[in-house]
């Protein structure tokens, strides 16, 4: 049969990096990681905001007792305030730094996403997984969804130096989580998270 030319389809190439992903950590230590990441990929973290990655670290994210997990509703005002967050690695690095980025990829609405994405927080140089000693370049601001259910994505990635004089974002709207790792030289991330969000509703 003759190649006619044309790429394969976007979800024929999804399947093949996830099935090449989940390979590349199979692991009794790494198996746990490859649900997360299809839960990305089906909920279109992947590629809407990130591209397809292999676990190296874990993010454990909470609000107040709120654990987040992939997919889980939270509303607005149980967000509100900053989260804590717990890095665990599983791979040290000589620098040992990482960047983490909360972006919302669904506004103004998810049918209609034209301010793509919208940057609620974002910490660099953040040393040994202890987010509170990172250098806050945009303080975190909460949910605030307009019409229907958005996701707010959490990306870690690894910094392989020190990120000195990094250029900051002069408003929140249309960020871009891969143009930012890309200029800063961040790579693939090494764990994301997500949850959704919707308006609330007033009595």
């Amino acid at each position: 049969m003759r190649n006619s030319g044309n790429p394969p389809p976007l979800h024929v190439l999804l399947s093949f990096a996830l099935a090449f992903a989940e390979a590349a950590t199979f692991s009794p230590a790494a198996a746990s990681q490859r649900s997360p990441i299809r839960q990305l990929v089906k909920a279109r973290v992947i590629p809407d905001v990130i591209n397809l990655f292999v676990p190296s670290a874990k993010l454990e994210v909470k609000y107040s007792a709120i654990r987040v997990v992939n997919g889980l509703l939270i509303p607005p005002s149980a967000a509100a305030k900053t989260p804590s967050v717990r890095i665990h690695s599983r791979r040290r690095s000589p620098v040992d730094l990482y960047t983490l980025i909360v972006a919302d990829p669904d506004a103004p609405s998810p049918s209609n996403s034209t301010l793509r994405e919208i940057l609620h927080w974002l910490v660099v140089n953040i040393p040994r997984g202890n987010v509170t000693r990172g250098e806050e370049l945009v303080p975190y601001v909460g949910p605030a969804p307009p019409i229907g259910v958005h996701r707010y994505v959490f990306s870690l990635f690894r910094q392989k130096k020190p990120l000195k004089g990094v250029k900051v974002p002069t408003g929140r709207a249309l960020f871009r989580t891969r143009r930012f790792a890309a200029d800063n030289r961040l790579g693939l991330p090494v764990a994301a998270l997500y949850f959704n969000s919707t308006k609330e509703t007033t009595a």
